[in-house]
Parts: structure tokens; sequence; C-alpha cells
């Protein structure tokens, strides 16, 4: 076998395992979704206003968002009476082809800005519980392995354990980690660890802060507060500011997004837990109804299951049933 073939057949079978984290990931969400939709479909022949109204309970269940349905379903309403169709099978095509396209990227930008020389600050925020220094230290592994200088900085002073927990992710990571004691001041550890990252010629440095209620003043003035030290040391940073939500909270996450996007210029967002929930549609609403792109999503507990968020590979996964069956067709 030649090393051309090798290679191309190891990069085919990278992107099939990518693929199947995906299916794996959301296949909790594709049940429900798809299970809900093709029953639907099967008991119901005529399209009428009950059918409309089930098609609407399953896409809200699976939390694609009031807005976005009920926009969805104005558009499937005119598409009815422009076709002239009578029978609900005729639907379900038209129906997949709008979904995928509420999840296209559009002008947003989905990877990740890395400087294209010196330092670059990746800044985490978001409540706590939402697995933010988990996803720290997965980030962390993952650039590791595309070969960059990483270190973590323990900017979370304020919950007990957070530095511990950060300890422990650098440790299996192989990264190190710039800490103050608990209960310091963040901006004063973020200062530390950009002296440390530009001493040691770090590639990358993730900053953790603490778990803040978006409806606490002094907790978000310190978040600015951190930002403005970041941006005294290098000026063009942070270059992400990335909010970490938990996807099983379904709208309370699209919330914390509109909260948070108000007061810190997020730039992406990070979705955790999508393989423990059958919400996986927040993806769908939040694309709607925000311009910050969704960057990573957790598909599981090991150290490679958080994944760059590519939307060809969401609905391919999320819409397998639906799509399949209107090949067969």
């Amino acid at each position: 076998m030649s090393f051309f073939k090798k290679l191309k057949d190891s990069i085919s079978q990278k992107a099939e395992a990518v693929t199947n984290k995906f299916k794996d990931g959301l296949s909790k969400t594709r049940n429900a979704f798809v299970e809900g939709i093709e029953d639907l479909f099967s008991r119901r022949k005529k399209i009428d206003e009950e059918f409309y109204e089930e098609l609407e309970e399953i896409l809200i269940g699976a939390d694609v968002g009031v807005n976005t349905v009920m926009k969805l379903i104005d558009e499937l309403r005119v598409e009815v009476r422009k076709q002239k169709i009578e029978e609900a099978a005729a639907l379900q095509p038209i129906l997949s082809e709008k979904l995928v396209a509420l999840l296209q990227p559009g002008e947003v930008k989905t990877t990740l800005n890395i400087a294209e020389s010196g330092l670059t600050v990746i800044l985490f925020v978001g409540v706590n519980g939402v697995g933010k220094t988990t996803t720290i230290g997965k980030m962390a592994h993952m650039l590791k392995q595309e070969g960059k200088k990483v270190l973590l900085a323990a900017g979370d002073t304020f919950r007990a354990g957070a530095i511990e927990q950060l300890e422990v992710w650098g440790q299996r990571v192989g990264v190190d980690v710039i800490k103050q004691q608990s209960g310091a001041d963040p901006a004063a550890v973020m200062f530390d660890a950009l002296q440390a990252a530009k001493t040691r010629n770090v590639d990358v440095l993730l900053c953790d802060t603490a778990g803040r209620l978006q409806n606490k003043t002094n907790l978000m003035e310190e978040l600015n507060k951190i930002y403005r030290v970041i941006r005294r040391e290098i000026p063009e940073a942070p270059h992400e500011v990335l909010l970490v939500l938990d996807a099983t909270t379904g709208q309370n996450a699209l919330s914390q997004a509109k909260l948070f996007s108000d007061k810190t210029g997020l730039t992406g967002l990070v979705l955790t837990k999508l393989d423990g929930t059958a919400k996986g549609g927040i993806v769908i609403a939040i694309r709607q109804e925000m311009d910050i792109p969704v960057k990573f999503v957790g598909l599981g507990e090991k150290m490679d299951d958080l994944q760059p968020f590519d939307s060809e590979q969401f609905v391919h996964a999320l819409f397998t049933g639906l799509m399949t069956n209107e090949n067969e067709d």
C-alpha cells in the first residue's frame, strides 16, 4: 500500500470516527425527534390544523425554540398552499430541507481564532455546573495533540475546589496551571498567567473564570476587570471569549447566552452534555436567535469527546432517519 493511500485511508477513518461521535452523541435527540415526526407522518395522512399542532409540539419538545418553530410552521403553510400539497408524506422532504437550512453557518466563523504569531488567549465564561473546567481540560488536550504549547490559568478563585479541579485536568493532559490561593483576585491570576505564558513561549493560554450568575453585577464587573488586564498586556486579546452552556438545560441555555452576550463580548459558544439530552434542537434555536456561532460540542465523557461543531455533521447525525426515508421513497 502506497504512502498516499495509507494517508487517505487514515483521514477517511478519522472523518468517519467524528461522524460516528456525532451520531452517537445525538442519539437521544434523534430518537425523540425522528420517531415523533415519523409517527406523525405515518398516522396523519391529511395536512390539517391538528397535524400542524402536533408537528409544532414535537419541534418545541426538541427545544428548537418557539420563535423558530412558529416561523417554520408558517413557511410550511405557505409551501402547502403554493404547491397545493394535500398528503402529509409529500411535506416530509420540504420539512427536512428547511430544518437543514436553519443550521447553515452563514457569515459567522465557526473555527477557533488562533493568533498568526505569538500568544493566543482564550477566556471561558459561564455559570457553575455547566462543565466549564472539563471543557478547558479537553480543549487543552486537543490543542496539545495539534502540537501547540498550552498553559492553563486558574481564574476561578471563588468556588471551593475549582483550582484543584483544573490542576487535576492539567496533570491528566500534561499542561501546567498558573494559580494563586483560593479567594485571590482573579485579575491578578490572569496577570501572572500572561507573564508566565510570554516567558515560556506558550502558544495558547486557556483561562478559567468563576461560574458567574448573570444577575450578580459585582461578578460581571470582575469579569470586565479580567478582560481589561488581558487587553493591557496583549491589545488584540482575548482572541476568543467562549461561553460554556449545558445543552440539557434547553431554553435556559439560550437565556444564558443572551445575558452573557450583552455583557462580555462573546465570540463563540460551547455546548456540553449534548449526548445526555433529547433537547439537541437547542443548537438550532441558538443558531437562529443569535449571531454567535456554536464552536464546540461535548459528545461524551472521554478526553477526545469535545468536537469542533460542524453544521453538516450535526444535520446528518440528527436527521439521518428522515433523510434515509426520503431516499428510500
